[in-house]
């Protein structure tokens, strides 16, 4: 026992620093009264693929996955994979790797505020906008589960469901839904919110409610906000209606093109219109004013034709030489074409017209001899 004291004491003089552990497994070094923690290797190893992650060219974001189930976050991280990196890690290493890759603190700050479980995600393939967009399309609605709160008022439709009859219209009673049996299906029988907005779910109303289709919470890769240039936006600003966005921009182009014509202002997107406006207008003043040239020549040469034939037909076909009188021949036979078509036209119109006419006089002595018997 003696050796044995006199070895610890041996070795407690050689080495002054003496090594500690908690319950939570951190290895602490002391010496002289001073404990120095010592991070786990793969906290620096974290820190170190963050860092790397943060100094690269592009965007980053931050992203809330708290709620998400370990199986979609599966399925999301790999529809995304393609578009961008995604790393999970707490808070405090994300800080670390933020200050040691030279970023702004308080911007990481705006974008961790809210975010319950932070995941940074970096691309360079989209912008802010089409992040956002591409993140959006992983939210989805999940059955609620006991004590969460609602998020808007869940509302049961009146119809009929996809349920045979059986149980299930005792266990929608009892969530307060009414149900009855109906040729064979199981009924709603009025429209009902169950829950309104901020009260907690239940029981198994939502076990029920997920029966019915209805899954009210929502869960996705929540953006908490991006960098971009050295520019904090948070996700508010980046949700934007691309439809009404596109619908408003060519409003805008179409407002403004009118205005840059009606004003005369010159530039290659309105000189094409101005320039056939202004050779539309020159050719009326042309053929007003009587003047002669290529294009001008024929609508003269045409009206001249027409009244030289309207004044022949008022004259005598004695007076008339072979090729003037055929000519007024066909213009006859094409007026008259023209007078047939069109009063075949209103033939049946006029038929018609008069069935109702005789239908209706019918009906009106039909009506008279009721009266007298």
């Amino acid at each position: 026992m003696d050796a044995c004291r006199r070895k610890a004491r041996t070795w407690n003089q050689q080495s002054p620093f003496l090594l500690h552990q908690d319950l939570y497994g951190s290895i602490y070094q002391g010496g002289g009264g001073q404990l120095i923690p010592k991070a786990a290797e793969w906290k620096k190893d974290r820190v170190s693929v963050l860092q790397d992650v943060l100094t690269k060219p592009g965007i980053v974001g931050i992203v809330d996955i708290a709620g998400v189930p370990a199986t979609n976050m599966l399925d999301m991280r790999a529809n995304l994979r393609d578009g961008m990196t995604a790393i999970m890690a707490k808070k405090t290493l994300i800080r670390r790797a933020w200050s040691g890759a030279g970023l702004v603190e308080n911007d990481l700050e705006i974008l961790l505020d809210g975010v319950v479980q932070p995941m940074l995600v970096h691309t360079d393939q989209y912008n802010a906008f089409q992040l956002s967009d591409e993140l959006n399309k992983t939210r989805q609605g999940r059955a609620a589960k006991d004590g969460e709160l609602a998020p808007e008022d869940i509302v049961v439709e009146q119809g009929e469901t996809e349920f045979a009859p059986g149980p299930i219209v005792g266990e929608l009673g009892a969530v307060g839904i009414p149900a009855k049996i109906d040729k064979g299906k199981v009924v709603i029988q009025k429209t009902t919110t169950v829950v309104e907005a901020g009260q907690a779910i239940e029981g198994d109303l939502g076990m029920i409610l997920s029966k019915l289709g209805i899954n009210p919470i929502e869960i996705g890769l929540i953006l908490s906000g991006v960098l971009e240039e050295g520019t904090v936006m948070p996700s508010q600003s980046l949700n934007i209606d691309y439809d009404a966005f596109r619908t408003d921009v060519i409003t805008a182009t179409s407002g403004a093109f009118n205005l840059a014509c009606n004003i005369s202002w010159f530039a290659s997107e309105t000189m094409p219109t101005l320039l056939a406006k202004a050779s539309g207008e020159a050719f009326n003043v042309a053929i007003e004013a009587g003047i002669s040239n290529e294009k001008t020549l024929p609508i003269f040469m045409s009206r001249a034709h027409s009244r030289a034939l309207a004044l022949a037909g008022h004259l005598d076909s004695s007076a008339l030489d072979e090729e003037l009188a055929g000519m007024l021949g066909a213009a006859a036979q094409t007026a008259a074409a023209t007078t047939e078509s069109t009063g075949e036209e209103a033939a049946p119109a006029a038929e018609e017209s008069e069935v109702e006419e005789e239908e209706e006089e019918d009906g009106g002595f039909g009506g008279l001899g009721d009266l007298f018997g």
